[in-house]
């Protein structure tokens, strides 16, 4: 895991950074960009990936993260308004000039991206380059207050999204990334459980300087019960004897849900896990080798962790009781691990208002599970423990896991 303080800086100036501070991150994240997708470039004949819900053609992502930011910064006649900016007003020309018909992720439909004739690897380079210069020129003149510094903060976020996902894009198409910043660590021992007496809780983003997700605002005041909850993430050592118990194999351990995607998908084991020669494996870098036990339980769908709760008469925590936790009982509430699985559904707060990036949080208010904290492959600057991850419950090309309470 990165080391806590130093995420916690990264992601402090990510939200409320000035100019200096954005254009090194935005430097950064830029260039973990190009690092990341050079090695697909490498590892994949003509940049070609099979067509599945949960991939994206590389050359398509890396043209959407450049033409992202030159959308809502040097194209947006609106900028320094911050979230008061019409998301509608007309936007200067593109590069290449329909850039917006080929990387317009709210209008272009998923799986026509395939067949888009995308400019070639090299172009799509020089496109962005040409457009990260214009960005931090425009950085370099903005007024250091908050609404101006908005569209830049969120740019920096969007691309560092973004890498994450190009990582467990790589894991799941076999391409090695050995970049140490973006490997899972081993954990102690689970130390004893902590305790959240009854009490009321502020959850969201506190009303106050700084960049703020829309889906974070406004903050609700909210109740929540004791409890009784895990330190850290569950591991694998914990996680494995509910496999090895038959645990995929008995419907009384899975909701609905959980039945219909075991079903559907044929799962008897994790994603990425074998068992050979009485050893458990996992499929890491293009090979299969020992999984270290110690490791925290990772790429599980939702219905995993709610099965292994059941079983070990446990429960997944509430988005406010790990907020709270995660707010209140630092050191020894340790996240960071792996995205965190929760019970609670993505929706939006009482008197929630949409950004002008209106695809990012208002098309997915749909009972999706909300996940917290972070990965071992989320840029620093992501680790924000007010941040809501979403994804639909049965995904698990994502690195989540989960940590439970007290049934």
């Amino acid at each position: 895991m990165h080391d806590a303080s130093l995420a916690a800086d990264a992601a402090l100036l990510a939200r409320h950074g000035g100019r200096d501070a954005l254009t090194q991150a935005l430097q950064a994240s830029r260039a973990d960009t190009l690092a990341t997708f050079a090695v697909c470039e490498k590892a994949l004949a003509d940049l070609q990936v099979p067509l599945r819900a949960e991939l994206n053609p590389p050359l398509w992502e890396l043209g959407h993260v450049g033409w992202f930011q030159a959308y809502w910064v040097q194209r947006n006649p609106q900028r320094e308004r911050g979230v008061r900016a019409d998301p509608e007003a007309p936007r200067g020309p593109a590069e290449p000039a329909d850039a917006d018909a080929y990387y317009h992720s709210g209008r272009v439909p998923h799986d026509s991206r395939w067949q888009l004739p995308l400019p070639d690897a090299p172009t799509t380079r020089a496109h962005l380059q040409r457009q990260f210069d214009t960005t931090l020129a425009l950085l370099a003149d903005a007024p250091e207050h908050d609404d101006a510094l908005y569209f830049f903060r969120l740019a920096l976020l969007h691309e560092d999204m973004h890498h994450e996902a190009a990582l467990y894009m790589a894991q799941g198409l076999d391409i090695a990334i050995e970049d140490p910043r973006w490997q899972a660590h081993a954990l102690p021992p689970p130390p004893a459980a902590l305790t959240l007496p009854a009490g009321r809780w502020r959850l969201g983003s506190p009303e106050a300087p700084g960049f703020a997700f829309d889906n974070e605002s406004p903050p609700v005041e909210q109740a929540v019960r004791a409890c009784e909850i895990d330190a850290q993430a569950v591991r694998w050592a914990e996680y494995l004897p509910f496999v090895e118990a038959g645990g995929y194999a008995q419907p009384r351990w899975w909701s609905a849900a959980g039945r219909q995607w075991l079903s559907e998908s044929g799962a008897r084991a994790p994603r990425y896990l074998r068992r050979e020669g009485g050893h458990w494996q996992q499929r890491r870098h293009g090979r299969w080798q020992a999984l270290e036990p110690a490791e925290a339980a990772c790429h599980l769908t939702h219905h995993e962790a709610q099965a292994w709760c059941r079983w070990a008469d446990r429960r997944l925590p509430g988005e406010a009781e790990w907020e709270r936790a995660a707010a209140t009982l630092a050191p020894q509430f340790r996240w960071g691990d792996v995205w965190e699985w929760t019970s609670s559904a993505f929706a939006p707060f009482p008197g929630f208002v949409a950004h002008p990036y209106r695809e990012y949080s208002a098309p997915w208010f749909d009972g999706r599970p909300v996940l917290r904290g972070a990965s071992f492959m989320t840029q620093p600057r992501m680790r924000h423990p007010r941040y809501r991850n979403f994804f639909q419950a049965g995904r698990n090309d994502v690195p989540a896991g989960f940590r439970s309470c007290a049934a």
